[in-house]
């Protein structure tokens, strides 16, 4: 299968008008399984041409949506994902291991503005696209064939790992709070291939985006 020619994945996002609520459809458009997963919103299997619907809270502030690869659970939803695992269960409770790409959204926030973002800090699994439907801001894309060009150091079974998973130092994981970090040559080798998402976790002038609240969007992974 051609690295581009497909799309695992699409997430419509639309606002209910009187609650300003958001409804999330998710559809897998690939010809194989994807294993799809919210927090909040839980987690469930999508095979090709399958859509899951979830509804999330206004205000909601750490929101994210994933695709889990080469999975299998049980008949109580117990089991495990080659990527963006969470913690063994169908159901997620919380967010999916690295690696994994991230849609990433704030709703209903202060001035009336949603933030919206692609993230790569999880590092990367599966292309994709987070856009509006209604117009307002821009669409957000990462479809660079990452997996297939990703530096030794940094692979994994099924995607391609942040510095931070690998090597767990200051220097990747900026875990000395706001301006303690810089990009780095790895850092570089993810912005370079999708300018739109986070390359490391303080890489927010060139990754983190608005929209109007109440902006219609879809999401998809390619």
């Amino acid at each position: 299968m051609h690295f581009l020619n497909f799309f695992p994945l699409f997430v419509f996002l639309y606002f209910l008008a009187v609650t300003h609520a958001a409804t999330f459809d998710i559809t897998n458009q690939c010809t194989y399984p994807v294993w799809a997963a919210a927090s909040p919103g839980g987690g469930r299997r999508l095979d090709s041409g399958q859509t899951w619907n979830i509804n999330v809270n206004p205000g909601t502030t750490t929101g994210r949506i994933w695709g889990r690869t080469n999975c299998n659970f049980d008949g109580n939803g117990r089991g495990k994902c080659q990527t963006g695992d969470c913690n063994g269960r169908l159901q997620c409770q919380g967010f999916g291991s690295a690696p994994n790409t991230l849609a990433e959204f704030a709703l209903n926030q202060p001035n009336n503005l949603d933030f919206v973002d692609i993230s790569l800090v999880d590092g990367f699994n599966i292309p994709m696209e987070f856009s509006p439907i209604n117009g307002g801001c821009r669409k957000l894309q990462c479809s660079a064939d990452i997996n297939g060009q990703c530096p030794s150091e940094l692979q994994a079974p099924g995607g391609c790992n942040n510095p931070c998973t690998v090597f767990k130092t200051k220097e990747y994981c900026c875990t000395n709070g706001s301006g303690s970090c810089s990009p780095t040559d790895f850092s570089r080798f993810f912005k370079q291939r999708c300018p739109d998402a986070y390359s490391y976790p303080q890489d927010d002038p060139t990754s983190m985006f608005t929209c109007p609240a109440g902006t219609n969007y879809k999401k998809q992974t390619q």
